[in-house]
């Protein structure tokens, strides 16, 4: 205003002069106006008019203020600039979202690999506004010396369902689906559960270098000794990630801790936070997808947001081990020692060497992901020749010189097997999202634990030594997005794990193994009953693989500035084929004969009401 009003001024000053030394366009100079111009000029003379020297001093102040003012609009025209581009960025990940295994939908609030990233963002769901619902003008996150603190998570009320009974909650044991001649395959079972319940934070601080910060995650799917559903249901609280996270702006990342292991598919780069885990309730989620949840220490390079490296460096575990009629003169690790603050009741491998993934992602266009990865395990046992040497007899193996027989521990060594496998992701969107194709496959000798469905890592071999079991992992996904209130989602996975014989009762899947059993009902001994369902008589089938189809969806009544309030059923059909066998064999002195090939057939259905934090 101050601008306007000097430019009316000095433009005043610059023309009036030249107004004064000019007469009307009618005046004519003659005789007849003599007098009157001669008494004009005996009147006094006017004001002199201000010197060219002012009127310059004032055009250059007004030149002066006018570029400033011109040099803070376009300052400001940068920052609305800037501005624009970090909101754009924002609406890019909120595209880019997919529904996550447990129904939520995340997004990258933390560290991207961008400068232009947020500070801030929401954990859970995701959710920004809703169609008559007016955006509430608090913030979602909290200031605290200097970080920033935005809370997350989500409440449950589930149920869950099955033909063949688990002793299960919302998680399902698939590699444990019973057999028809087992105890619990003649009962069903019903367990309802709030302990998928989940409570989360994120950490961020902002430096001009980058972001600094960390998250934790938890529910309660613990299985503690003094846990139960007899009267307070006290479960306890689980660790699902916990890490902190170092992203320079000049696109490398490194984040250490408990978190989504780098095998898992991510729906953004290789950003944590943004893993592509199917939307099932069942919190095993579906099988063929793999993945876990373990220790990291994890390196990512990203591309200008198209393309992506990495590398982490994982926590190693053999899990599970098959040593159908080996030789006991093996030690592979041991059940949680008193004090050693590891559970006595789940055993331990003693690893060589932490698990190790290689893998790269690209994002050429629009709505999709690709992903090639590669794993390397490491196995070892502690292998003992002459521990199954009879007695008083000489250990072939004794290295001591004292000539030593059996059993003795004498020419022990460590027997070591690497691993891993090589596997793809690819993931597109159709029709601005509202179709998504997905695809997955891990393969290799050795990652069975990778899987959903837990099938066998290695074999022990005859002489204690291990062998890697050859299996493989593929789902493939189909998720459809049609309004905002509604996500249905089909998923197929399979997992396989070969068969690895050394002789006809020893080895995975040895062809000699008892299956004559697996569907007969089994024969009960004295007193057996109660909480101790039996395993069918003559039934050591090793599984061969596990198919199951998902149906599902997620209807959203409210989603908007106060969280997201969504319920869902979910119907999953499996089938449990194990390797064939001996079909041939007694009960009661009756000779029996089956086609040696078990399989098990579960239905179950899942129900899930849940309440996202904003």
């Amino acid at each position: 205003m101050r601008a306007f009003w000097l430019c009316i001024v000095a433009l005043g000053l610059a023309v009036s002069p030249a107004m004064a030394g000019t007469g009307a366009g009618g005046d004519k100079d003659s005789a007849g106006n003599g007098a009157a111009n001669t008494a004009a000029k005996a009147e006094p003379a006017p004001k002199e008019s201000p010197s060219s020297l002012e009127i310059e001093n004032e055009l250059q102040q007004m030149r002066d203020l006018l570029q400033a003012q011109s040099k803070q609009l376009q300052e400001q025209d940068e920052q609305i600039k800037e501005q624009k581009e970090q909101m754009q960025t924002l609406q890019d990940q909120l595209t880019a979202a997919q529904p996550n295994g447990d129904g939520t939908t995340s997004w990258v609030a933390g560290p991207v690999n961008a400068p232009s990233a947020p500070a801030t963002g929401i954990i859970g769901n995701g959710s920004s506004s809703s169609s008559g619902d007016a955006q509430n003008s608090e913030p979602t996150s909290i200031n605290f010396k200097g970080v920033t603190l935005t809370p997350g998570g989500f409440f449950v009320a589930e149920t869950a369902w099955r033909q063949h009974a688990l002793s299960a909650d919302v998680n399902t044991p698939f590699n444990s689906i019973p057999f028809s001649g087992a105890d619990n395959a003649g009962i069903s079972e019903f367990n309802a559960s709030g302990r998928q319940s989940r409570i989360s934070m994120l950490v961020q601080g902002k430096t001009d270098w980058g972001t600094i910060g960390g998250y934790y995650e938890t529910d309660f799917l613990s299985g503690a000794v003094t846990s139960n559903y007899n009267q307070s249901n006290s479960f306890a609280l689980r660790q699902r990630q916990f890490f902190a996270q170092v992203a320079l702006n000049s696109g490398w990342t490194f984040t250490g801790g408990q978190m989504w292991s780098l095998v898992t598919e991510t729906q953004k780069g290789m950003d944590n936070r943004t893993e592509a885990t199917p939307a099932t309730i069942d919190a095993q989620y579906n099988v063929g997808f793999s993945w876990a949840r373990q220790y990291g220490f994890r390196v990512t390079k990203n591309f200008n947001n198209k393309f992506w490296l990495g590398f982490s460096v994982e926590n190693a575990q053999d899990n599970p081990i098959s040593n159908h009629g080996a030789n006991q003169n093996y030690l592979v690790g041991a059940a949680g020692t008193n004090g050693g603050l590891l559970p006595s009741t789940n055993n331990f491998t003693y690893n060589a060497a932490p698990d190790f993934v290689f893998k790269a992602v690209a994002e050429p266009w629009t709505n999709t992901h690709f992903e090639v990865f590669g794993l390397v395990s490491t196995f070892r046992s502690r292998v003992y020749p002459c521990a199954t040497t009879p007695a008083d007899e000489p250990c072939a193996a004794d290295n001591t010189g004292f000539g030593l027989t059996g059993p003795t521990g004498a020419g022990a060594f460590n027997d070591k097997r690497v691993g891993g496998g090589v596997g793809a992701n690819a993931r597109v969107g159709l029709f601005q999202k509202k179709l998504v194709l997905g695809m997955h496959f891990l393969g290799g000798d050795g990652v069975g634990r990778y899987g959903t469905a837990q099938l066998v890592d290695v074999v022990v071999r005859p002489d204690g030594t291990l062998a890697p079991v050859h299996s493989f992992q593929g789902l493939g996904t189909i998720e459809l997005n049609p309004t905002p209130k509604w996500n249905l989602y089909m998923y197929v996975g399979d997992e396989y794990a070969a068969r690895t014989p050394y002789g006809s009762t020893i080895g995975y899947g040895a062809p000699g193994l008892a299956t004559w059993g697996c569907s007969l009902p089994v024969e009960l001994p004295p007193g057996s009953g109660g909480f101790s369902p039996t395993a069918p008589t003559g039934c050591s089938a090793d599984t061969r693989n596990i198919i199951e189809g998902t149906f599902g969806f997620w209807y959203r009544f409210y989603k908007g500035s106060k969280g997201t309030v969504q319920w869902g059923p979910q119907y999953s059909y499996v089938t449990r084929t194990a390797w064939s066998g001996n079909g041939t064999g007694t009960i009661d002195g009756v000779t029996v004969t089956t086609n040696g090939k078990p399989t098990a057939i579960e239905n179950m259905l899942f129900t899930s009401f849940r309440y996202y934090l904003p």
